[in-house]
């Protein structure tokens, strides 16, 4: 019996070094299916093919972008007639907040193997449910239409400029991640409290827009702006807040003294349990970002505002994930 299908993307930095030995696990344990995608064009035929041999736990291993791509399907495509098994995921992408999340860290066979374990007990005692965030874009105030995209992790103003710099200067000179997550954290905040402007550090945020329903506005230049429905930020600490609402939201000010008291607060494990001054903390079930040049990154993949052209966010209804911590 399939226990597990497993779906990798070999075209992922990851898989690179990881995938000869993931075959080779996979040859090792016939109740893996094994389906390989060369492009993410392709996840939607290999979906329709997992579902029929009706997996009990879908793997994903792949990069943020395959991770996306596979959600956005899973949600629209109807592939397992509204009843998808629940997902985990390899710590194989540059980032790895998803599988962060769900407690899936260190050697991605390693994760394979719990994942394999807990496939062949009681799967049900593992299951969590995670919204995920729908992003589509307005013009004008009129919808464009288009089939919305799906992640759980989204970034914007001075932290998509952040991340376009860690992986467009950082990432190419071939370092270890950690190594390069450092030296992308010390440019950061090399910019922001030191005022320094130069070619090789990021760039200066824009003045964006960010409107939540039934809370009002914030609008200015932003060092960091961070949508998620996951519950774990990058600083390691979760949004509490105030409100209720699926999409959780962190907007900290182009202000280094904001920045030091989000960083200290999130290590203590305060983080929006009460008021800090330049540090934005809400929850809401729709999210509007507007500017002029406002750039975000959702799980990977770059959107753009513009001019009369808004992003905006909703949640979905919850997936069935599987968290690997006990």
């Amino acid at each position: 019996m399939i226990r597990i299908a497993l779906l990798s993307n070999p075209r992922s930095t990851g898989n690179r070094a990881l995938l000869p030995r993931v075959r080779t696990f996979c040859a090792q344990h016939p109740e893996i299916f094994h389906y390989e995608v060369e492009h993410v064009d392709q996840i939607g035929t290999a979906l329709e093919t997992i579902s029929r041999v009706d997996p009990v736990v879908l793997v994903i291993n792949g990069g943020d972008g395959t991770v996306q791509a596979t959600l956005t399907e899973l949600y629209h495509g109807g592939h397992f007639n509204c009843a998808p098994p629940p997902v985990a995921v390899l710590p194989n992408g540059k980032t790895n907040l998803i599988a962060l999340d769900l407690g899936a860290t260190g050697d991605p066979i390693v994760a394979l193997e719990r994942v394999l374990e807990i496939a062949h007990s009681d799967v049900k005692s593992h299951i969590i449910t995670r919204e995920l965030i729908a992003l589509t874009h307005e013009v004008d105030g009129v919808s464009d239409g288009l089939k919305p995209v799906l992640g759980m992790f989204l970034g914007g103003a001075g932290l998509t400029d952040v991340l376009l710099y860690c992986r467009n200067k950082v990432y190419p000179l071939g370092l270890p991640n950690w190594l390069s997550h450092v030296l992308t954290a010390f440019a950061l905040m090399t910019s922001v409290i030191f005022g320094i402007r130069a070619a090789f550090l990021p760039e200066r945020p824009s003045s964006v827009k960010v409107s939540l329903i039934r809370q009002g506005d914030i609008q200015g230049r932003f060092s960091v702006l961070i949508v998620t429905t996951l519950k774990k930020l990058l600083i390691g600490a979760g949004v509490s807040g105030g409100h209720s609402g699926a999409l959780q939201l962190m907007a900290i000010d182009q202000n280094p003294m904001a920045l030091m008291r989000a960083l200290v607060a999130g290590l203590l494990g305060k983080l929006g349990s009460g008021i800090l001054r330049g540090v934005h903390v809400r929850r809401g079930d729709e999210i509007r970002i507007e500017g002029d040049r406002s750039s975000v990154i959702l799980d990977g993949e770059i959107f753009q505002a513009g001019k009369g052209r808004s992003i905006v966010l909703r949640p979905t209804d919850p997936l069935p994930f599987l968290r690997l911590a006990a």
